[in-house]
């Protein structure tokens, strides 16, 4: 069987302690019909050296430059010059196993799915990494040469460690992205899928969901692994790793956008919205708790829009069945004694870290 082209899109910005070993494990893939687009993003650093030196190197990689415009942006000028029938997403700090684009291509033709996505695994050093690689050469070396997902949906985990499920888009809705399958990476998608949807500029945080909700309309099929073939970096200089600032707000935006459209396809996953709604609120009252006394002054203006948009979430009835344990109570907490709230979580996260 011919191999269809593959683009693998990675937008990088300051990128030069990690660029070049992301797009080794890309290079070093398994599946070997790829163009590799990155797309530098207003880097300061030596990225975009670096990404002249890898364009040289190797035939298969086009390099972009773009003036700061946001990870959506730089994404989306690459979607929009891809020539692959499928497409897929690498962040930049992020690796991936020698298997994983072969696998989710196979699952998506086999399957006649419109989307194939995989499990990933965290890590944060290269000892940790190397761990990560040897397993999945287990992994790979239990399956089959031909189609190495598992051969038919929810498969017997005795027959394979692998195992897969097929979902429509209304279950992929309620069944993945609803239950915190919301990343845009790790998956492979048809280009005639994602033709007429592009991420939502100016957003950082909340993005990746917005991006998957925007393709329903057109999403017939799509396949879910769990094969562990994505690395994911855990990166300290990361969005999610970093203090608040008010651009997190958009971690709650992101999800009061998909609420409106969800509810537009299906009324009854008002709960299930909602209980989305209250985790990112929380998580973004959680940010600010850790500031200075000086920064939760200036914050002081998003402490009240949280609590005032959780106390509208909190009121959407049957969300509590949907809240992940504890954010009931926490949510509860907040919305009756702020201040306590915030001094109770600030105290529990020292000794957290005293405790490490």
């Amino acid at each position: 069987m011919k191999s269809e082209l593959i683009s693998v899109i990675v937008p990088v910005h300051n990128g030069q302690a990690y660029l070049e070993n992301c797009i080794d494990s890309i290079v070093g893939q398994a599946y070997d019909t790829l163009e590799i687009l990155i797309v530098n993003d207003g880097s300061t650093d030596r990225t975009g050296e670096i990404c002249a030196g890898l364009q040289e190197k190797y035939e298969n990689i086009t390099v972009f430059t773009l003036p700061d415009l946001g990870v959506s942006a730089a994404r989306n000028y690459a979607i929009e010059r891809a020539k692959g029938a499928y497409v897929t997403f690498v962040d930049a700090d992020d690796r991936l196993c020698p298997g994983m684009l072969r696998h989710l291509y196979e699952r998506i033709t086999a399957t006649d799915s419109d989307l194939a996505g995989c499990r990933f695994r965290t890590w944060s050093t290269e000892e940790e990494w190397k761990i990560i690689r040897e397993s999945m050469k287990q992994e790979d070396s239990a399956l089959p040469a031909e189609g190495r997902g598992a051969g038919r949906p929810d498969a017997d985990r005795s027959e394979s460690a692998i195992s897969e499920r097929l979902y429509d888009s209304r279950q992929y809705l309620q069944e993945s992205i609803l239950r915190d399958n919301c990343r845009c990476w790790s998956k492979l998608y048809r280009r005639q899928l994602i033709d007429k949807v592009r991420f939502r500029e100016g957003l950082t945080v909340g993005e990746d969901m917005l991006f998957l909700v925007d393709t329903l309309p057109w999403l017939h099929k799509a396949v879910e692994t769990t094969y562990p073939g994505y690395g994911y970096y855990q990166n300290p200089g990361g969005v999610m790793q970093r203090p608040f600032t008010p651009s997190y707000m958009d971690q709650i935006r992101c999800w009061e956008i998909a609420q409106e459209m969800i509810l537009k396809m299906d009324e009854t996953l008002s709960p299930q919205t909602a209980a989305k709604n209250i985790t990112a609120v929380m998580l973004t009252v959680g940010k600010i708790a850790l500031c200075t006394v000086q920064e939760r002054r200036k914050a002081g203006e998003y402490l009240a829009q949280c609590r005032k948009k959780l106390q509208e979430q909190m009121r959407v009835p049957g969300n509590a069945a949907y809240l992940p344990g504890g954010y009931r109570l926490k949510a509860s907490l907040f919305c009756r004694l702020p201040r306590l709230y915030i001094w109770l979580y600030r105290v529990l996260q020292a000794i957290k870290r005293n405790r490490k």
